[in-house]
Order: structure tokens, then C-alpha cells, then sequence
């Protein structure tokens, strides 16, 4: 392990052994640039593998593989989370990739004309970094949620595994995305549940029909990675509407939560008397809560002048113009509607390493 005044030294430095990264990595090594990757989980795969047991993905097996190696199952099957995260893994050993685990990120400055990475008390220093990491990083709870009753059991979606987590009584679940809108069906069966909000909107047949999996899921495949991109001029205008708005319920319908006999209530507005308060001043006796409200984007330790006024990396299709070198690949809409997913981060990827390659070339040529 090097110490702060002993760092190593690399031409790329990918911060995140996910999807993002690996497809980084895959295509740093295809042209032969010399790179690492640094991920702070066990196991290449855990950011799948820790989620909820009972989590599928929304997308068939055909657009579940990376850059080189389709995913190995039948094409419209729906895979689950740890067939994702045991793909992920394997994928990393068949290309060799160099990644790096247990190696938590905590520090992201410019010397000079290089990038200094701290992670602990090991310091990496690159050329080029790429971070490869989603939105979705830190849970976001509502501050009012400390002044619940000691004795409610609260979970995040990110810390929640299965029904047994919970205490007997009832259940509320906050946020009806997609994650609230599964959770709160599966607790449905052992437990009385409450939805908490209002969806927006939701996709308009079954996703495991066989004209869905045939067709319907090709169609939508297609709008979001052709046609609802920064390529586009409806890409263009939409993309800040889309950014901000959540996403549609996609395998669960408003139907479905009603005939599992869950209650929704409107949303969660505070604490009395150690109860969720709602926004009808109603206050709900429950046992447990389980918050389905989000994430912060955790680039806080990105110590960089690249963000937006409300925390936003700046950008243009995952390249930082105003610090030459940083780039960006995983981020939601960051070329098309299909970038943070596993079907779409392969193209930015693509992107990204042609600009770091053409980048060392000119250095070469200096």
C-alpha cells in the first residue's frame, strides 16, 4: 500500500467497477491504453448483487450484455440481479480487466497537469480520469425521518433485502417509482402496506407479454436510445424535462398495487407524535417504513470546478470541457434516455475512450 507522498502513477484512473467502468475498461484495452479500476465493493458485481433479493432487471437478456460478449441466457428473458452481477464479474475476468476492489474513491484534485486520486491513504496520480458511476449514490430521507419513533423499523430501498427485515404491523412505503411500486408489492403478502405519492405514469401493456418481449420492448429500445438523445432535436428539447421527471412504472401497474390490497395515502409532508404525518393530516400507526425516495449523486469528494448550479456535472456527451481529461460515463440522459442503463453505457463508453485516445495521441505528438 503506497503512502501519501508515494503515488502511483497510471495514463487512466476509472473510478467505479460497474457497468460504466467495465464497458471503460473493455474499451481502453481493445486499444491497448494502459488504465485501471478502482471499485470500493468486495466483489465485482455487489452494486447488483446488494440490492433487494427479489429485483429483476426491466430489460431482456439480449440488451443486458457488454461490449463483446452477449449476455448468456435466452434473448427475452428477464434476468435477475445477481445473474446480472455473476455476468459483470466474469465479464472482468474473460477481458482481464485490471480492477481494482475494495478501493473506495474519497478524493478527486488537479496537480499540475495530472489528477491526484486519494482513496484512504493510497494516492493514485493519472492523466486521464473517467467516472463511471450512476446518480443514484447516496440514499435521500427526508430530515423529518430522525423524529420517528425509535421503535419504527426504517429501511432504504438501497438497504432493504426482503420482508423478514421487517417488524409485525403495518408498512409504509414512501415514493412510488419503480423500486417502491416492487417493494410494496412484495411486502403486500406478509404485511399491511401503505403506498405513499403519486406514480408517474407507468408503460401501457405487460412488459413479459410475448408481443412485449417480441416487439413493444424493441420499439421502446429503440425511442430511447435513437431518438431521445442529444443527437436529436426532440432529444435536445426534451432532455430537460426528462432529466427532472421521474420515471414511469415499468413491470407494475397502478392495478396491481391496488389488488395486492395496498392502501395509498397521499404523500408523506412530516412527524407527530412520533407517526408518519400526512398530507391530509392524517397520521399513520405503522411498524415500519421503508423510503423509496431516491438518491443524492455522492460527488462530493470530486474537488473539481465541473458542477452545475443544483450539483450537476458539466458536460457535453460525458466529456468535461473545463477540466481537460475528466470525463463522465453511467450518468441518466448523459448522451440518451438509455445511458445509465446496461444496454446503453456501451456508446458513451465508446465516446469517451475515442476522446481520452485521441487525447494521448496528441500528447504523443508533442
Amino acid at each position: 500500500m503506497n503512502s501519501q507522498g508515494d503515488a502511483e502513477r497510471v495514463e487512466t484512473i476509472v473510478v467505479g467497477g460497474g457497468q460504466a467502468g467495465l464497458s471503460v475498461g473493455s474499451q481502453l484495452a481493445r486499444r491497448g491504453l494502459p488504465f485501471i479500476i478502482l471499485d470500493a465493493h468486495e466483489r465485482v458485481g455487489d452494486a447488483w448483487r446488494t440490492r433487494w433479493d427479489s429485483l429483476r432487471l426491466f430489460t431482456p437478456a439480449r440488451y443486458n450484455g457488454l461490449s463483446g460478449w452477449p449476455f448468456p441466457a435466452r434473448g427475452d428473458a428477464f434476468i435477475t440481479k445477481n445473474q446480472m452481477a455473476d455476468y459483470l464479474e466474469a465479464y472482468a475476468a474473460r477481458f482481464d480487466l485490471p480492477v481494482r476492489m475494495g478501493v473506495r474513491v474519497d478524493g478527486l484534485t488537479r496537480d499540475g497537469d495530472r489528477f491526484v486520486v486519494t482513496a484512504g491513504a493510497r494516492r493514485f496520480e493519472a492523466e486521464n480520469v473517467v467516472v463511471a458511476m450512476a446518480n443514484y449514490q447516496i440514499p435521500r430521507v427526508p430530515g423529518f425521518a430522525q423524529d420517528l419513533d425509535p421503535g419504527i423499523v426504517q429501511l432504504h430501498s438501497r438497504d432493504y433485502r426482503n420482508p423478514s427485515q421487517l417488524r409485525e404491523g403495518g408498512v409504509l412505503v414512501v415514493g412510488v417509482g419503480n423500486s417502491g411500486a416492487d417493494i410494496g408489492l412484495e411486502v403486500a403478502h406478509t404485511h399491511p402496506t401503505w403506498l405513499s405519492g403519486k406514480e408517474s405514469g407507468h408503460i401501457p401493456f405487460r412488459i413479459e407479454g410475448f408481443v412485449a418481449r417480441q416487439l413493444l420492448l424493441r420499439l421502446v429500445r429503440f425511442l430511447g436510445h435513437r431518438i431521445l438523445t442529444m443527437g436529436t432535436p426532440v432529444g435536445r428539447k426534451l432532455r430537460p424535462t426528462l432529466l427532472r421527471r421521474a420515471a414511469p412504472l415499468i413491470r407494475v401497474k397502478p392495478q396491481d398495487l391496488t389488488a395486492a390490497g395496498i392502501i395509498r395515502v397521499p404523500r408523506v409532508v412530516g412527524v407527530r407524535d412520533g407517526r408518519p404525518l400526512l398530507a391530509d393530516d392524517a397520521v399513520l400507526d405503522i411498524a415500519n417504513v421503508i423510503w423509496c425516495t431516491g438518491f443524492h449523486p455522492g460527488f462530493s469528494w470530486i474537488h473539481l470546478p465541473v458542477f452545475g448550479t443544483e450539483g450537476e456535472p458539466l458536460h457535453e456527451g460525458g466529456i468535461v470541457v473545463a477540466e481537460p481529461g475528466l470525463y463522465f460515463v453511467g450518468l441518466h440522459f448523459l448522451y440518451g434516455m438509455t445511458s445509465d442503463t446496461v444496454s446503453g453505457v456501451g456508446r458513451d463508453a465508446e465516446r469517451v475512450v475515442k476522446a481520452i485516445a485521441a487525447r494521448a495521441g496528441a500528447r504523443r505528438a508533442a
